[in-house]
């Protein structure tokens, strides 16, 4: 008994230290991604590397809508460049549709702004969602939305989202869900989990009650003195509680906690799971579980450290975190920004950058 409580509480230290040295071979036990082995089902790049509509390309997106899959992501020359749009390719259930560019930031013959972190959602009633963020950087963008009624083949005339003074005055712009997806509560209003980096980094949210028309900002929920957090994700639990999964600069995955759906918020602790200041996403399982799609990082020397590594964790109570899968794991790539679903058919899509160069689908058993 003595054995197993100490090698029980090494793992739980692996798991809850907030500085996990990504030199450590933690994850030396964990499977590495095979399609069609374990609970990989498949994987595939959504266009190949030699057949690129773009140089690069970053911060991709899927949803379930009515007509099947939907993915996108901003491409362009690189990140920040202004010609950088927003492109989306539909799954037909086998293959990925190639893929066109359906927005950008053309203000006028004279100027044009890059375009930024694409987030789809389908909400059970009405078009599929398409918001994105239009502007020379994150301290300066604006959030936009546009929509579709045939699962992503056509799209509407995209619109602002508007402002709101509670963003403060150096960009009250609002930015709808800024990287991962939205949740719609019981009441059907759409919960889009935000963030600003004009002042600090600071997570907020903002909700609407009708598709997008109107909006009402909570938050910001931090002032950034403990925690830089952007990027949350949102997860939910059967006692009606809420909780999110934020990026930082920390090196840690940062959560908070809501007792009373999304309107106060606890404030931001480490989840103990490494974060190389890169982007994550989780979601909600069917059967209650939590799902968490990250780099089991932190920067540094060594290998593997940054972004060059990609995994699956699991937790039952949103606090003890499991990694169960590595999806990625090479010296010196880039293998980030993830966004993960479960479909109606039990399903969990992952789609993430790969290599700036493309993005790849994988299909993970419930």
């Amino acid at each position: 008994m003595m054995l197993r409580a100490v090698i029980a509480s090494v793992l739980f230290g692996l798991l809850v230290t907030p500085m996990v040295r990504a030199q450590d071979d933690s994850l030396g036990d964990i499977p590495m991604a095979e399609p069609g082995k374990g609970i990989v089902q498949s994987a595939q790049l959504i266009y190949a590397l030699d057949n690129k509509p773009t140089p690069q390309c970053h911060a991709s997106t899927i949803a379930e809508s009515k007509h099947g899959l939907v993915a996108a992501w901003f491409a362009g020359t690189h990140e920040k460049n202004p010609d950088v749009g927003i492109r989306v390719a539909r799954y037909d259930g086998t293959d990925w549709s190639d893929s066109i560019e359906v927005a950008n930031g053309i203000q006028n013959e004279d100027l044009r702004y890059p375009c930024w972190n694409p987030v789809l959602f389908q909400p059970a009633e009405g078009p599929l969602m398409l918001f994105y963020k239009v502007g020379p950087s994150p301290s300066q963008w604006w959030g936009m939305v546009m929509t579709s009624n045939d699962g992503g083949k056509s799209w509407s005339e995209p619109r602002k989202l508007g402002q709101d003074s509670k963003l403060g005055k150096k960009n009250p712009h609002l930015a709808g869900p800024v990287k991962n997806k939205p949740i719609q509560m019981s009441d059907g209003s759409i919960l889009c989990p935000s963030s600003t980096e004009h002042d600090g980094w600071r997570v907020h949210f903002e909700r609407t009650t009708d598709l997008g028309k109107t909006w009402e900002v909570i938050g910001p929920i931090n002032d950034a003195s403990r925690f830089d957090a952007i990027q949350p994700s949102i997860l939910t639990y059967r006692d009606n509680r809420l909780q999110i999964l934020c990026r930082t600069r920390q090196g840690v995955i940062a959560s908070s906690w809501s007792d009373d759906g999304g309107e106060t918020w606890s404030d931001l602790e480490s989840s103990g799971l490494p974060n190389p200041n890169s982007g994550t996403d989780a979601v909600t399982l069917q059967d209650g579980r939590q799902l968490l799609v990250y780099n089991h990082t932190t920067r540094g020397k060594g290998f593997p450290s940054g972004r060059e590594m990609l995994n699956v964790a699991i937790a039952e109570d949103g606090q003890t975190w499991t990694p169960i899968l590595t999806l990625e794991k090479k010296d010196g790539a880039e293998f980030s920004y993830p966004a993960v679903i479960q479909t109606s058919d039990g399903s969990v899509h992952i789609t993430y950058t790969y290599l700036r160069r493309s993005v790849k689908h994988v299909v993970l058993k419930p």
